[in-house]
């Protein structure tokens, strides 16, 4: 997503993407790479029934009325005074509300396999609730990502967006379905420097987008410039003409009048 949208709205949208831009790019796609090579293991949750008592634990109902108050914060208050010049009130907004799309869909997905099954999973109440979250979900955040997409720039809206949902869906894996109980320290290890990775390619498309680098004109770039002459406007001279106290008389006198 990150890449082909980058380079997409470089060509499609002719949105300037430099060099750097192309290296953070790379950069996100690496990292993406090792965190799944490096990804934990789901704990196994084969039935609706061990779904929903994983969806009433204290620990991720605290964590979902945090989410949901962050939200809420989101949409009604920072969006309207600040989402028109902020990148991150939308994305935030996005990526928090990815939470429960993310956990509607590990629960629906358990749905379909029962009913596949023979299991009478359109009985069971968690199923329409995970399909209304879904909806709601989805909807809201294809709203405000048309929203940012509309101002802001396609190739720094989607690496950001990328980072923040990810950081949410990770958090939530661990709340909800303690994937990293398991983990080894090599798998911690390389899951953080790729998620760091993925944030250093983020910083190099975001900082350095407004810079024209590119391999044609990167030996220039790189090149040291000669210092440009000093030069002085008429106001230094007489300023300096006035305090010199060897000028020689038979030079005019220069009186400057502040106002």
């Amino acid at each position: 997503s990150v890449l082909c949208s980058a380079i997409l709205s470089s060509y499609l949208l002719g949105e300037r993407l430099n060099l750097l831009g192309k290296l953070g790019c790379m950069l996100s796609l690496v990292g993406s790479t090792v965190m799944v090579i490096h990804a934990p293991e789901d704990e196994e949750v084969t039935t609706l029934d061990e779904m929903s008592s994983k969806l009433k634990e204290p620990g991720f109902l605290t964590y979902a009325a945090i989410l949901l108050a962050v939200c809420f914060l989101l949409i009604f208050y920072l969006a309207p005074r600040y989402g028109q010049s902020n990148i991150l009130i939308y994305l935030t907004i996005c990526s928090v509300i990815g939470a429960f799309s993310v956990s509607s869909v590990k629960g629906l997905g358990i749905a379909i396999k029962g009913f596949f099954a023979g299991r009478p999973v359109l009985q069971h109440p968690l199923t329409w609730i995970l399909v209304i979250t879904l909806v709601a979900s989805i909807t809201t955040q294809i709203n405000y990502l048309n929203k940012s997409l509309d101002i802001f720039n396609t190739s720094l809206v989607f690496p950001i967006y990328y980072v923040l949902f990810t950081t949410i869906v990770i958090a939530t894996s661990i709340i909800l379905f303690k994937e990293w109980v398991t983990m080894t320290v090599v798998d911690i290890i390389g899951t953080v420097c790729g998620f760091l990775t993925i944030i250093l390619g983020v910083f190099l498309l975001h900082a350095f987008k407004d810079m024209d680098v590119s391999l044609g004109n990167l030996p220039q770039v790189l090149q040291s410039e000669e210092q440009a002459p000093v030069t002085r406007d008429d106001k230094n001279i007489l300023i300096e003409v006035d305090n010199s106290s060897i000028a020689p008389e038979d030079k005019p006198k220069v009186f400057m009048i502040y106002t």
